[in-house]
């Protein structure tokens, strides 16, 4: 038996999380990003991190094509920084944002809680998903409060 889709968008409404943007930048020299809250670590030896990818997204194949990714983890500040990147039009995403680049190229978001620069080195399928695997090269963080996302909205840790 297959449980109701309402019932299991609402059940994982529930589990809070992180917001993070996944940037990349294309062999064109083309910045791209989007919204991830389906992000997560996988391993500590190696260091190990996985994102969760829409098929139908068009960052889907630019991290295919590009094979490497910046994770961006948002500081609770950022609500308007994670809409900006889950809107559709791509086009205009990185326009008036402040960034640096990454090693490889990958935007960093100026003010965010941590970032971690990654080699794809694995994709998966689950579903309407791929899962994205990268191998952490660099990382840096900050003291800041988290973003987080839960039941359909945005919050704040409370400490």
């Amino acid at each position: 038996m297959i449980i109701d889709p309402d019932l299991y968008r609402s059940v994982l409404g529930r589990f809070a999380s992180g917001v993070t943007v996944l940037t990349t930048r294309d062999a064109g020299g083309r910045d791209h990003g989007m919204t991830v809250n389906a992000f997560a670590a996988l391993s500590l030896a190696p260091p190990l991190v996985v994102a969760c990818i829409d098929r139908a997204a068009t960052m889907h194949d630019v991290l295919e094509q590009t094979g490497f990714f910046t994770v961006n983890i948002l500081a609770s500040p950022q609500e308007a920084l994670s809409r900006r990147f889950s809107d559709l039009d791509a086009s205009q995403r990185f326009d008036g944002i402040g960034f640096t680049r990454g090693r490889r190229g990958a935007p960093i978001l100026d003010d965010v809680l941590a970032m971690l620069e990654c080699t794809l080195v694995q994709r998966f399928d689950g579903g309407d998903h791929s899962l994205f695997i990268g191998q952490v090269e660099t990382a840096r963080i900050d003291e800041l409060r988290p973003l987080l996302y839960y039941r359909g909205g945005y919050a704040q840790l409370e400490r």
